[in-house]
């Protein structure tokens, strides 16, 4: 199943979020930046973190956590914990094939829930404007 960039590029800066929030859990991280070797491109490396952003995509993955728990698992494994597909099919007992099927979906459930949110959003603030108006 093909990913949607705009959402894999989220879970990747949810990623770096979360490995820099398990340093203390005050998003502190536990080691020096330069002391960090994980096989991230020079371009992922010079993208900053964008906290508002990542804490967004983290309420949409928690989101899943009950309705969808092995899409929450996958998502989990492949990025907090760095696994990879290979290691998060090992992990999980399944075939590589099922993992990318699970990101896959995992990435529609993000991005429904994405635009969810934002229909909610400007509802609620036309509802604001209209009362501020009248």
């Amino acid at each position: 199943m093909a990913r949607l960039e705009h959402v894999v590029w989220r879970l990747r800066n949810w990623e770096r979020w979360k490995v820099s929030m398990n340093g203390n859990g005050l998003g502190f991280a536990r080691q020096s930046a330069f002391l960090y070797d994980r096989n991230l491109s020079d371009r992922e490396l010079r993208v900053p973190v964008d906290e508002v952003e990542a804490s967004i995509t983290n309420d949409a993955v928690e989101a899943l956590k009950v309705p969808r728990p092995r899409v929450y698992e996958v998502l989990q494994l492949v990025y907090p914990f760095g696994l990879g597909p290979n290691g998060a099919s090992k992990r999980m007992g399944c075939a590589v094939s099922n993992v990318h099927a699970l990101l896959g979906v995992g990435d529609r459930l993000i991005s429904a829930w994405l635009t969810e949110r934002e229909e909610k959003q400007r509802a609620a603030a036309e509802i604001a404007k209209r009362s501020f108006t009248t």
